[in-house]
C-alpha cells in the first residue's frame, strides 16, 4: 500500500545549493541584445505586512519576439544569444528583490491567441508547502492586457495586483503581497 508523504515546508534553507544559480542581470550575458533593458523592482511582504527577508524570487520570460528559450517553443523567432529568459533572486532584509531584464514580446495562448507581454513569477518562503506562482504584467498594455485570455480570469477588482506600476525610467515595481488586503492574485499550475 501506497501512503503519503508528510507535506514539508519550503524552509529554512531553501537557499542551500541554489545561490550558484542566482540571477539578477537576465542581460549579463547577452552583449548583442539590442532591447531596451528594464527593471523589475519590489518586495515580498507577508500576511501581517512584515517583510520577507528570506525568501527566493524566480522569473521567466519569453525575449522581445516572443519566443520562449525552451525546446518545446519551436515558433521559428529569433533567439537573443545569451538570453535566457529565467532569474532567481533572494529576498533582501527589508523582503526586496530586483531583476535586470528586457520586455518580453506576446506569446501564444493554448488556443493560440496572443497573450499580453508577461513574465511569470514564483515565489519560495519559509511556511509555504509549495511555492507560489504570479505573472507580472505592464501597464501600457492597455489593449493587449483587455484582451489577455489569463488576465480575464481574474476578478477586475483585483487584477491590478498582477500589472506593475511605473518606477522611473524603463523601471517598473512590482510587490507581492502573499496574504490580506491587496493580496497579490496566485494561480494554480
Amino acid at each position: 500500500m501506497l501512503y503519503a508523504t508528510a507535506s514539508q515546508t519550503v524552509g529554512p534553507y531553501l537557499h542551500i545549493g541554489l545561490t550558484g544559480l542566482n540571477c539578477a542581470d537576465l542581460t549579463a550575458d547577452a552583449p548583442d541584445l539590442t532591447a531596451q533593458r528594464i527593471v523589475i523592482e519590489g518586495r515580498v511582504i507577508d500576511g501581517n505586512g512584515e517583510p520577507v527577508p528570506d525568501g527566493m524570487v524566480e522569473i521567466w520570460q519569453a525575449n522581445p519576439a516572443g519566443r520562449y528559450r525552451h525546446p518545446e517553443d519551436k515558433r521559428e523567432l529569433g533567439l537573443v544569444p545569451g538570453f535566457t529568459g529565467f532569474g532567481r533572486v533572494p529576498t533582501e532584509g527589508d523582503g526586496s528583490f530586483r531583476f535586470v531584464t528586457v520586455k518580453p514580446g506576446a506569446v501564444p495562448d493554448v488556443e493560440g491567441r496572443p497573450q499580453a507581454p508577461h513574465i511569470m513569477v514564483s515565489v519560495f518562503m519559509r511556511g509555504l508547502v509549495k511555492h507560489v506562482a504570479s505573472r507580472i504584467y505592464f501597464p501600457e498594455e492597455t489593449a493587449a492586457n483587455a484582451a489577455d485570455s489569463v488576465l480575464a480570469l481574474v476578478p477586475a477588482e483585483r487584477r491590478a495586483t498582477l500589472i506593475a506600476q511605473p518606477n522611473g525610467q524603463n523601471s517598473y515595481r512590482w510587490d507581492v503581497v502573499l496574504q490580506g488586503a491587496g493580496e497579490t492574485v496566485f494561480f494554480d499550475i
